[in-house]
């Protein structure tokens, strides 16, 4: 029986899902099952899968499309290891990722998940420079609740234990399924926290979807669901809860491609009326600054701006890098 299960959703995601399996393949621990869940794709995944996969330790489960909720909970179900990692199917793992994961819970019975930094990368593959760096640990539930710092669903490895105690995954909590998960662990568990980046998280073009309207359906529903079950003495963070949740929310209109800064302000109004101190933090301002500069000079322009920031980003990153520092003192 493999000691870890890894549970994969994939949605026509034939284009990635090759680098993405090689990236397992390569871990430095080879204890493992892999469970890919074809979760109704249209593209080719199921006939490249049967024609390029040969390792026992890899199966594909298909499905009608239900969301990736139920795709992990697929998986979840199919699965027989002591502890379950997932893999978003166009993202990638570290050689080192299971291991030093492993390390941790194995160390520490009391923790019932870990987590570990990221690295953004675009959607060819390549760094964005940008490393998601967070450090809470223990009994988290009380930052938890205000942002998700696990920031992706490639990053946590959870004991099977968990899932049988707390239950699966919501398919009512579109599009932050993985925030509920954690939160419902969280309010009874340790997390641990790997302070290095293992995992790489793809970054795609901005979506021409509006579904920022089903996402704060889900964002109140998880809210809901996390004060109602909650001991009273944490009922004091919900106000900052539901206007961190709304800012977080603030932010899709305007990274659309459409720039839609109308319903960004809408949502940061919201934002604010929850916790009217928010506007005191970097955050809303950051946000107000963005709304305001793509409302001044309109969303193309506005698109040449932040294309011109982030080419000067890059190449400052790449200037001050350790590599190109030892080159130019040759």
């Amino acid at each position: 029986m493999p000691r870890v299960s890894i549970v994969i959703p994939s949605y026509n995601s034939a284009k990635y899902l090759p680098e993405t399996l090689q990236s397992v393949l390569q871990q430095d621990y080879q204890d493992f099952e892999v469970i890919v869940v074809n979760d109704g794709s249209t593209d080719d995944t199921e006939s490249w899968f049967a024609a390029h996969v040969s390792d026992p330790r890899l199966r594909l489960i298909t499905q009608a499309n239900q969301g990736p909720s139920t795709a992990r909970n697929t998986g979840i179900a199919a699965s027989r290891g002591e502890y379950i990692a997932f893999l978003d199917s166009d993202d990638l793992w570290h050689p080192t990722k299971l291991t030093k994961q492993l390390e941790i819970l194995d160390g520490d019975p009391h923790a019932a998940m870990v987590y570990c930094w990221l690295a953004n990368i675009d959607h060819l593959g390549n760094p964005t420079g940008k490393i998601r760096r967070y450090f809470s640990e223990g009994m988290v539930w009380p930052e938890l609740i205000k942002h998700n710092f696990i920031g992706c669903g490639s990053n946590a490895m959870v004991r099977r234990r968990c899932f049988d105690d707390l239950g699966l995954f919501d398919p009512a909590t579109t599009g932050i399924e993985d925030w509920d998960m954690w939160l419902r662990i969280a309010d009874h568990h340790p997390f641990r926290v790997i302070r290095e980046p293992l995992v790489y998280y793809r970054q795609h073009p901005a979506s021409l979807s509006n579904n920022w309207f089903v996402l704060e359906k889900s964002f109140q529903r998880v809210l809901e669901k996390a004060f109602s079950s909650t001991e009273a003495a944490k009922t004091r963070l919900k106000s900052m809860s539901y206007a961190m949740a709304y800012l977080c929310l603030s932010w899709k209109p305007v990274q659309s491609r459409h720039r839609n800064h109308v319903d960004s302000s809408r949502l940061l109004r919201q934002a604010v009326s929850y916790d009217p101190k928010l506007r005191l933090t970097a955050g809303y301002m950051r946000l107000a600054l963005t709304i305001l500069l793509v409302r001044y000079f309109g969303a193309a322009r506005y698109e040449t701006l932040l294309n011109q920031a982030r080419r000067a980003r890059k190449a400052l990153s790449s200037f001050l890098s350790p590599q190109q520092f030892l080159k130019s003192a040759r």
